[in-house]
């Protein structure tokens, strides 16, 4: 058995916390001791661990990423049977490849950019307008409809038939399984051994016009879980022909998160280092932190100086607790600071690993998919009762909540455009990271957002119930 762990402290346990707070002061320490030693000081991780983040943000760059991806393979562990390993070590392996099946879609090729949204197929004039739309509504930057268009007029750009995209999590709701299949690309698709989800996945298959290849003999078989079968995950995608572009779109409840990611970035280091010109492949959260340019500053500032009555005197009524103002200082790069404390720490360093290597990636010369997609009601999310509320009344803040339907093809269209447009890492990581975000209003929101959520749900909650 190769089960990915926690390391164990001094005590013999193996903890999420301990580590979270290791990596996140390891990660610090490169940029700035003081907040290192914040982090490594903070007695209840599971509450306190929201400055710590903000700090990441602040002070983030490419030594802090290189020293918590550093941390995080020096820490994770490998149990091998009873025995403690290096994750990087668990690679090697005498077993057998895992076998394959091949699922052929029955339809042809869609040719055209097509992103549903409510009742609407926008594409060509439709989408353009709701791209402006998007826009003037602070819903995506500029740049990420600008790149949205630019795939409409390249239709060609959707045929991925000369690359083999890997969808780790290929049961993900916002996974660009179901759009690249569609166009007629081959996915190489790796989930959980459950049954139905992979009925529901090759179902998929064969209404698209391409190609699906699962480990495994039939959906029956289907899957590889990547806590426990990482060698047999490399041993599978070594054996694909082709370019492979591997794409994390996993997700797993809880203290799992953290340990996933880790094995999925170790997946990722050994097949690029085995298959040269490997391309990456990521979506950020945007209930996260990030450093944002000037524009977005002044836009949620200026939403905050016009707020109405009704919010000063919520404000004031609370005691400065709620609706506080996103960016106070109006310095420039500025913070979005969108952690949502329910989502807890162990969500936010998984994600905080994904972003770490989309950066050293990049800035490494590798050809590196990373946007930020728009909160939208996955069942993770609206099996939440509290986030499903808060999503439910977002909307009076300006927030715009997506359905799956539509952040798939969104941001597979955003995937695709990066695939086809590669581009040099920028002198300061966080200007990559902002490129293309479509946030959903996070960002341009004039309150921080957790000040305001609780009043979203609120009001949101009648509809969360029913």
């Amino acid at each position: 058995m190769n089960q990915v762990v926690f390391p164990r402290g001094a005590d013999g346990r193996r903890s999420s916390s301990a580590f979270g707070r290791a990596v996140v002061a390891d990660a610090l320490r490169a940029a700035d001791p003081a907040a290192a030693d914040a982090a490594d000081h903070e007695k209840d991780w599971r509450t306190g661990y929201l400055p710590h983040f903000r700090a990441l943000a602040e002070t983030g760059d490419y030594a802090v990423a290189a020293a918590g991806l550093n941390s995080v393979h020096q820490r994770i562990r490998v149990d091998r049977d009873g025995t403690d390993i290096a994750l990087d070590a668990s690679f090697a392996t005498t077993a057998p490849p895992p076998p394959t099946f091949t699922v052929h879609g029955e339809e042809k090729p869609e040719r055209e950019l097509v992103i549903p949204y409510g009742k609407e197929l926008l594409s060509g004039d439709s989408l353009s307008r709701r791209l402006d739309a998007w826009v003037t509504g602070g819903v995506i930057e500029a740049s990420g409809a600008e790149m949205v268009r630019e795939v409409a007029a390249n239709p060609g750009w959707l045929d991925l038939s000369d690359l083999r995209l890997v969808v780790l999590g290929a049961g993900a709701e916002l996974g660009p399984l179901p759009a690249v299949l569609a166009w007629g690309g081959t996915v190489v698709g790796i989930d959980l051994p459950r049954r139905e989800l992979w009925e529901r996945v090759t179902a998929t298959a064969r209404r698209g016009a391409g190609t699906l290849i699962a480990p495994g003999t039939s959906p029956a078989d289907a899957g590889l879980d990547l806590l426990t079968d990482l060698p047999a995950a490399a041993q599978l995608l070594l054996g694909v022909e082709g370019r492979l572009i591997l794409g994390n779109y996993t997700y797993a409840p809880g203290a799992a998160y953290p340990l996933l990611s880790a094995a999925v970035d170790a997946l990722g280091v050994h097949v690029a280092g085995e298959r040269p010109g490997t391309a990456l492949a990521f979506l950020a959260t945007p209930t996260d932190t990030f450093a944002v340019p000037a524009d977005v500053v002044a836009a949620a500032s200026a939403q905050y100086r016009d707020r109405s009555a009704a919010a000063r005197i919520t404000q004031l009524l609370s005691g400065g607790r709620l609706l506080q103002p996103h960016y106070p200082d109006d310095g420039t790069p500025g913070i979005a600071d969108s952690l949502v404390p329910q989502q807890g720490p162990n969500y936010a360093l998984a994600k905080r690993i994904q972003r770490w290597r989309a950066s050293l990636a990049r800035q490494a010369g590798t050809t590196v998919s990373f946007s930020v997609a728009p909160a939208t009601r996955t069942r993770s999310v609206t099996s939440n009762r509290l986030l499903a509320a808060a999503y439910a009344g977002a909307h009076m803040f300006g927030v715009e909540v997506f359905e799956p339907a539509t952040s798939n093809r969104l941001m597979a269209a955003l995937l695709v455009h990066q695939l086809r447009n590669p581009r040099p890492a920028a002198a300061q990581a966080w200007t990559d990271e902002a490129v293309g975000a479509a946030h959903g209003g996070f960002w341009r929101l004039g309150y921080l957002p957790r000040t305001a959520l609780g009043i979203a749900a609120a009001r949101g909650l009648p509809a969360a119930l029913r």
